[in-house]
Parts: structure tokens; C-alpha cells; sequence
């Protein structure tokens, strides 16, 4: 028994700091981030339209052979539903900002909620980095727009997976739910790192089109 009550003392102790702090950085980022990817799905939303109208409109993302959101928008990878892929960042991005603005101000929500929140997480995650696999090796340029997006959702997964992890709303043992959240922001660096070593090797002879 005493063994048990030390375990679980360990635990709380664990729990209850990184709870408090990783909820208040978690709110800040999903306010914050959600805004930015709004405004950038936003903005290629407009950018297709404009260039619907006018076939030879040069959007304004658009700024060399490599840096560009016409070749992206235009290509069938830009549209893989059916319909233009920012349109779920319009979707999506709005719930992102009132969850987080739900966080900073302290309303408790189920942990179901938290676990959807994560799903989606997980799978605008998987779907931004398979993008950025199509952008960089198969239509071979780079949407300014896009990675924007990008960079929002990356944190936005990490750190609402480490959110879940320190309450417990995802099932874990202790050393990895602590290696997790005490590694939020290096797994964050690394994975976009890697995304930029990629990219620069990818495009090594061809950064001269850039300027």
C-alpha cells in the first residue's frame, strides 16, 4: 500500500505542473496558430478563385519557378477531395481558435473533446507532411501559403498530444508520457528540421531560380 500511495504521489507531482503550464502554452498556440492557418487558408482560397476568373492571374504567392502557389493550387494533389484543400483549413482552423481561446480561459471540457481534438490534430499532421512529400519530390515547387500551414499544425499536434498525455486523456506509461512533454518544443525542431534539410537537398540545383 505504501508502495502504491508513493507511486501515485510521484505521479500527481508529475501531472499537476505540467498540466497547468502545458494547458496555458496549448491555449496560446491553438489561438495563436489556428489564426495564422486561417489566414493562409484564407488566402489560397482566394488566390484559386482569383485564378478561376483569370487564367493568367499571377497569384500573389507566387514569386519564382520554385517559391509558387499556382504550380500547387493547380496541380490535382491541390485538390484531393474534390475540392481545394484549404477549405478543410477554413473549416478546421476556426474550432482550433475557439479551443483555444476555451483553454486560456479555464473552461473544463470532456476528455472526449480533447480526444477529437487530437484526432483531427493527428490527421491535419499526416496530411500537411504528405503535401509536403508531394510538393517537394513530385510537382517540385515550394507554396509559400502552404507551408504556413504547415508550420502551424506541426506544434499544433505535438502539443496537444503532449497536453493529453500529461492528463491522462491518452494512455501511456509515466517515462513516456514525461519524454513527451518535456520534449514538446525539440520534437517540434527536429521535425522541421528534417523538413528543411529535405527540401534543401531536393532543390539544391535548383536555388538559383529563387533569385
Amino acid at each position: 500500500m505504501a508502495v502504491q500511495e508513493k507511486e501515485h504521489l510521484e505521479e500527481t507531482e508529475f501531472e499537476l505542473p505540467e498540466t497547468r503550464a502545458s494547458l496555458k502554452v496549448l491555449g496560446w498556440l491553438l489561438a495563436v496558430g489556428g489564426s495564422i492557418g486561417l489566414f493562409a487558408s484564407a488566402m489560397l482560397i482566394i488566390e484559386r478563385v482569383r485564378l478561376l476568373e483569370d487564367p493568367d492571374y499571377t497569384p500573389s504567392c507566387s514569386f519564382n519557378p520554385i517559391v509558387t502557389c499556382g504550380t500547387v493550387m493547380e496541380s490535382w494533389q491541390g485538390s484531393l477531395f474534390g475540392f481545394p484543400n484549404p477549405v478543410i483549413g477554413v473549416a478546421a482552423f476556426p474550432i482550433v481558435v475557439t479551443v483555444g481561446v476555451l483553454a486560456l480561459s479555464r473552461v473544463q471540457l470532456p476528455r472526449w473533446f480533447w480526444l477529437g481534438l487530437n484526432a483531427g490534430a493527428l490527421g491535419g499532421a499526416a496530411f500537411v507532411t504528405w503535401l509536403f512529400t508531394q510538393t517537394t519530390y513530385f510537382i517540385g515547387a515550394l507554396c509559400p501559403y502552404c507551408m504556413v500551414v504547415w508550420v502551424v499544425t506541426i506544434p499544433i499536434f505535438v502539443y496537444t498530444t503532449g497536453y493529453n498525455l500529461s492528463e491522462g486523456h491518452l494512455k501511456a506509461p509515466g517515462w513516456l508520457r514525461r519524454a513527451v512533454v518535456d520534449s514538446r518544443g525539440l520534437i517540434v525542431t527536429v521535425w522541421f528540421l528534417i523538413l528543411a534539410i529535405l527540401i534543401t537537398i531536393e532543390f539544391w540545383d535548383r536555388w538559383y531560380l529563387v533569385f
